[in-house]
C-alpha cells in the first residue's frame, strides 16, 4: 500500500495519514510513501485538493481508482475526515469501498462537552466553583487518557469539544493588575497554562475546536475576599466588571484559537444586568483580547440562553459582535422527545434566524446511571434539530456528566464513560455528520457494530439493536408524561413519591416539559378530572404512557434473554446490558403501579368512593415490590442514580439531609416507599374510622431566632393574626398557619418592593437560621415570583426550593401566601432576592428547628 500526498501537508493530514496507515497495516498491508522507492504493484492511495469541494466545510470524496483510490478534499479538515472514512472501510471490509464516496456534514459543530465540575459542592464553596487542580481533576493533566478520548472524538467525526467551569480564568490566566484573581498555586497555574496550549494543540490536529465555557458572574475566591464581594454576584460591580473584562482579553490573547461559551446566569439576575454585562464586559473583553492576539478576524464566540431572556439580551448582542452563536437546550436537562412544541420550539427558531444556533442535547437525568442505545430515536432527534429547530450545531453532553471521566457502574478499575458508552457518542456523532441515512442501511450498520463491540453472531446483534431502540423510549415517556421536571432536581431511576404524583404543583412543576418536550397529552391530574367528567382525552394518556413504557421494557428485556450464548467478546459489558434492561423493565412497573395508585386517590378525591382507596393501597404496594426489585438488580450495579449530589437534587427527596449527602442508592430511598407505604395505611384506616383531620391538635409554632435589622428602610415585627406586613400599607395578615405565630419578622416598603426598588436588608443573626420568605401565589409582575429552580442553583442551596408551607397565610386585599425557608449563617448578611416585586418575611428560625413541610389547608393524602 502506497500514500502518496500530492502538494498537501499540515498536522490535520499528517494525523489522518496516520489513522489509515494504522488502518492498512491491520489489515496486513505493508505501508509505504510515495518517498520509499522500488515498489511495484501496489494498491496507491492519493490525497490532494480539489477545487470542486469547497475550502472549509469539511467535505471529502474518496474516488476509486484503477490502481486504488483517491482522496479530495477543499481542506485538510476534509482530506482528514477522507482519510479516517477510507480508515472505517478498512477496518470493516479489509480493503477500501468499491464505490465513490462523496460526504460534507449536515451540522456546522458537532460537539461533546467534558466538566471539571464535581457530583458534590466543595466545602466553603458555593455551586460550580472548582478550581483547576490535580487533586480535584487528575484526569485533566493524564495525556494519554485525553489522546485515546480525542481519537474517539475524530473516528466519531466531533469538530467541538467543550470544557464546562465555573470560573476558568483563575484556574489558567493572570490578569494583569489583579494578582489575586489566580485562586490555584503559582506551580499549578503554570502547569494548567502547559496542559491548555498542549490540549489545544491535540484538539486542533484532529480538526477540533476546544471551547471553555463560564457561568456569570463568578469571582476566584481570593479576589472576592480581598475585595469584600461574594463569589457569585446577582448584579454587576464595577470592580468586578473591570476584572472579568481584563480575564476574558487575557484569555484570548493567551489561547487565541480556544473559544468561549458564556452563561450569563445562573447567579446574575435579571434581562437589564445581563445585557450590561454582556455588552460592557464580555463582548469588549473578547474584542481586547483579539486585537492584542493579533486576530485578524473576530473569534466565534457562544452565548447560552439558559436563566436568561434570550430575546431581550441577545439582538443587542449581535447589533455589536457579528460572529456569535446561539445555544439552546433540546429537552431541557433531559431527553424526553425529538418534537420539541410550543415555546421552546419558537425560542429555537427565533434564535436559529439570528445567526447560527446550537442545541444543547444536556444532562441527561432521566437517563442516569444507565446504559442507552436508541439510534432511531437519536437519528430522529437529530433529524428535528435540523429540520425543525433550524439548528447548525449538536452540543451533547455524556451520560454521567458529574462523574467524568468514569461510569457509575460498581466496576474496578472504574469503566470510561467514552467506552461503556461508545453507542450514545457514536449514534449522536453519526447522525450530526448525516441524518439522512436510510432506515434499512442504518439497521445492518448498526448491526455490524455491535457484532464488533461483542464478537457476536449477526442474529444476537440484531437482537442487541431491536432491544436499544425498545428501552430508550421507557425513560423519556414516564418523564414527559408523569415528572415533576426535565431538570437535574428529578432522579426518574429513584422513583417518585406518592404526593409528588398527586399533588405536583406543590414541587414547582416545570410546565414546559408536557407544554414543550412531550407530544401532546394530558397529565394525571388533567386525565382523572377528564375522564370524570366523561370527556375524550386524545394524545398520550398516563395509561397509554405507562403500558408502552412497560412494554417496551419488558420487550428488551425478552430480547436479550439468553442472548448471551451468542457473544465471545466483552461478555461482561453485555450481561451488564442485560442487567440495566431488567432494572428498566422494573423502573416501568415501579411508576405503572404508584401512578395507577395516584390515579385511584385522584379519583377518590372527586367521588369519595372508598373502594378506590382499597384499589389505591394495593397498587402503592405493588410499586414498593417493584421498587424493592428495582433495588435488588441496580443496586449492586451502581455506586449511585445520580452523579449530581448536592442540594439541589430534590425529587423523590433531597440529596442533602442535615449537611449529609444521601439519597443517592436505591437502598438508600427504599426504605423511605416502605415507610410511605405505612403511612398511607394507616392513615386509610384511620379515615375509615372517621379519625383523620378530626380533633387533631394544630402544629406547635416554630421556635423564633433573635434578629436584628440593620439601617433604614425597614423593621421587625410580631408575627400574628391582625399584624401588618408591610411599613406602607394597612394590610394586615387574616391568617396565618400556627408554625408562624409568635415569630419575628421584619417589614418594608411594599410600594418600593413591586417596583423594582426593593434595598436588600441587612439584618443580623447570632445563630444560623432560616428566615420565613413569604411568596405571594401570583403571576402579576408586581409580586416576586419563585425562580425557576432549574435555572437557579444557588436558591435550592440556600434552602427548599419548594415551600415549606403552602397556603401557610393570606394578607388582606392580597393573593394567598406560600412560604419558602431561606438558610443564613450566624453574623450580619443581606436579604437579597431573585427578582422584582413584593413579598413579605414571616419569621426568622433557629436553623436548628425541624420544619415538617404541609399544605396548611389539604390533609389528605
Amino acid at each position: 500500500m502506497r500514500l502518496e500526498r500530492e502538494g498537501v501537508s499540515g498536522q490535520r493530514v499528517a494525523y489522518g495519514l496516520e489513522q489509515l496507515t494504522a488502518a492498512w497495516t491491520a489489515a496486513g498491508y505493508r505501508v509505504v510513501t510515495s518517498e520509499t522507492p522500488g515498489e511495484t504493484n501496489v494498491v496507491h492511495v492519493r490525497l490532494c485538493r480539489s477545487e470542486t469541494v469547497p475550502s472549509g466545510s469539511e467535505a471529502f470524496a474518496v474516488r476509486v481508482q484503477p490502481d486504488g483510490w483517491r482522496i479530495e478534499a477543499g481542506d485538510d479538515t476534509g482530506l482528514m475526515y477522507g482519510c479516517l472514512a477510507l480508515s472505517e472501510e478498512v477496518r470493516r471490509t479489509g480493503t477500501g469501498p468499491a464505490r465513490d464516496l462523496e460526504e460534507k456534514p449536515a451540522l456546522r459543530l458537532r460537539g461533546v462537552c467534558v466538566g471539571l465540575q464535581k457530583p458534590t459542592i466543595l466545602p466553603g464553596r458555593q455551586v460550580y466553583e472548582y478550581p483547576w487542580t490535580p487533586e480535584l481533576f487528575p484526569w485533566f493533566y493524564d495525556r494519554d487518557l485525553w489522546r485515546e478520548y480525542l481519537d474517539v472524538l475524530a473516528r466519531c467525526r466531533y469538530n467541538t469539544l467543550y470544557l464546562w467551569s465555573g470560573h476558568p480564568f483563575g484556574s489558567v490566566v493572570r490578569v494583569p493588575g489583579y494578582p489575586e484573581g489566580v485562586e490555584v498555586p503559582e506551580a499549578v497555574l503554570e502547569r494548567n497554562i502547559e496542559m491548555m496550549h498542549w490540549l489545544a494543540r491535540e484538539c486542533d490536529r484532529r480538526g477540533i475546536w476546544l471551547v471553555v465555557m463560564f457561568y456569570n458572574i463568578l469571582l476566584p475566591q481570593p479576589f472576592a475576599e480581598k475585595h469584600g464581594l461574594p463569589t457569585q454576584l446577582s448584579r454587576p460591580h464595577p470592580v468586578a466588571a473591570d476584572y472579568t473584562r481584563r480575564a476574558i482579553a487575557t484569555f484570548i490573547r493567551e489561547y487565541p484559537h480556544v473559544g468561549l461559551l458564556v452563561c450569563l446566569g445562573e447567579a446574575l439576575q435579571g434581562a437589564e444586568h445581563q445585557l450590561e454585562w454582556a455588552t460592557n464586559v464580555i463582548l469588549p473583553g473578547v474584542m481586547e483580547g483579539a486585537r492584542a492576539a493579533g486576530l485578524k478576524e473576530l473569534p466565534p464566540l457562544i452565548i447560552r440562553t439558559h436563566a436568561t431572556d434570550a430575546e431581550r439580551v441577545l439582538p443587542p448582542c449581535f447589533a455589536i459582535y457579528t460572529n456569535l452563536y446561539t445555544m439552546t437546550k433540546f429537552n431541557g436537562e433531559s431527553l424526553t422527545t425529538d418534537g420539541v412544541r410550543g415555546r421552546l420550539r419558537e425560542l429555537h427558531r427565533r434564535m436559529a434566524a439570528m445567526g447560527p444556533h446550537v442545541v444543547n442535547v444536556h444532562i441527561l437525568a432521566n437517563l442516569e446511571p444507565f446504559r442507552y442505545f436508541a439510534p432511531e430515536f437519536i437519528q430522529r432527534c437529530v433529524l428535528g434539530m435540523r429540520e425543525d429547530l433550524q439548528a447548525s450545531g449538536l452540543h451533547l453532553y455524556p451520560l454521567v456528566y458529574w462523574n467524568w471521566p468514569d461510569a457509575p457502574d460498581a466496576c474496578e478499575p472504574p469503566l470510561r464513560q467514552w467506552d461503556r458508552d461508545r453507542g450514545w457518542f457514536e449514534a449522536w456523532g453519526r447522525y450530526a455528520w448525516n441524518p439522512d441515512r436510510p432506515e434499512a442501511e442504518e439497521r445492518v450498520y448498526w448491526r455490524d457494530r455491535v457484532r464488533e463491540w461483542f464478537d457476536c453472531d449477526a442474529a444476537t446483534a440484531e437482537r442487541f439493536v431491536t432491544a436499544g431502540n425498545e428501552a430508550g423510549l421507557v425513560a423519556p415517556i414516564l418523564l414527559r408524561r408523569f415528572g415533576i421536571t426535565e431538570g437535574n432536581r428529578q432522579t426518574l431511576s429513584l422513583g417518585m413519591t406518592l404526593e409528588q404524583l398527586v399533588h405536583p404543583e406543590r414541587f414547582q412543576p416545570v410546565h414546559d416539559l408536557w407544554e414543550c418536550l412531550a407530544p401532546p397529552g394530558w397529565r394525571l391530574q388533567e386525565f382523572v378530572a377528564r375522564t370524570m367528567a366523561g370527556e375524550g382525552c386524545p394524545g398520550e394518556t398516563p395509561e397509554v404512557a405507562r403500558q408502552e413504557a412497560w412494554r417496551r421494557a419488558r420487550r428488551a428485556v425478552q430480547l436479550l434473554d439468553g442472548a448471551e450464548g451468542g457473544v465471545c467478546g466483552r461478555k461482561e459489558e453485555f450481561l451488564r446490558w442485560q442487567n440495566d434492561f431488567r432494572a428498566l423493565d422494573a423502573l416501568a412497573r415501579f411508576y405503572d403501579a404508584k401512578t395507577r395508585a395516584a390515579e385511584e386517590v385522584l379519583r377518590f378525591r372527586l367521588d369519595h368512593d372508598p373502594a378506590r382507596l382499597e384499589r389505591a393501597a394495593r397498587a402503592l404496594s405493588g410499586s414498593v415490590t417493584a421498587f424493592e426489585e428495582l433495588a435488588d438488580v441496580a443496586g449492586p450495579a451502581y455506586r449511585f442514580a445520580n452523579s449530581l449530589q448536592t442540594g439541589h437534587r430534590r425529587i423523590p427527596w433531597p440529596a442533602v439531609v442535615d449537611g449529609v449527602v444521601t439519597n443517592f442508592h436505591w437502598s438508600h430511598v427504599l426504605p423511605l416507599y416502605r415507610a410511605e407505604l405505612r403511612e398511607f395505611l394507616d392513615r386509610w384506616e384511620r379515615w375509615k374510622r372517621g379519625e383523620l383531620g378530626r380533633d387533631q391538635p394544630p402544629p406547635r409554632p416554630w421556635p423564633a431566632a433573635q434578629v436584628r435589622v440593620m439601617g433604614p428602610g425597614a423593621e421587625t415585627y410580631e408575627v400574628r393574626p391582625g399584624a401588618r406586613p408591610f411599613r406602607d400599607r394597612s394590610y394586615r395578615l387574616v391568617e396565618l398557619a400556627p408554625e408562624l405565630h409568635g415569630l419575628t419578622g421584619i417589614r418594608f416598603s411594599h410600594e418600593e418592593a413591586k417596583n423594582g426598588r426593593y434595598r436588600p436588608v441587612e439584618f443580623e443573626v447570632d445563630e444560623p437560621v432560616y428566615v420565613m420568605l413569604g411568596l405571594f401565589r401570583d403571576e402579576r409582575a408586581i409580586w416576586l415570583q419563585p425562580p425557576n429552580v432549574d435555572a437557579a442553583a444557588h436558591w435550592a442551596e440556600q434552602g427548599s426550593p419548594e415551600p415549606v408551607l403552602r397556603n401557610a397565610a393570606r394578607v388582606e386585599q392580597c393573593p394567598v401566601v406560600d412560604v419558602y425557608a431561606r438558610r443564613y449563617p450566624a453574623g450580619r448578611n443581606r436579604l437579597e432576592v431573585p427578582g422584582p416585586g413584593s413579598f413579605v418575611v414571616l419569621g426568622v428560625v433557629p436553623a436548628s428547628a425541624t420544619l415538617t413541610p404541609r399544605d396548611v389547608e389539604d390533609p389528605w393524602p
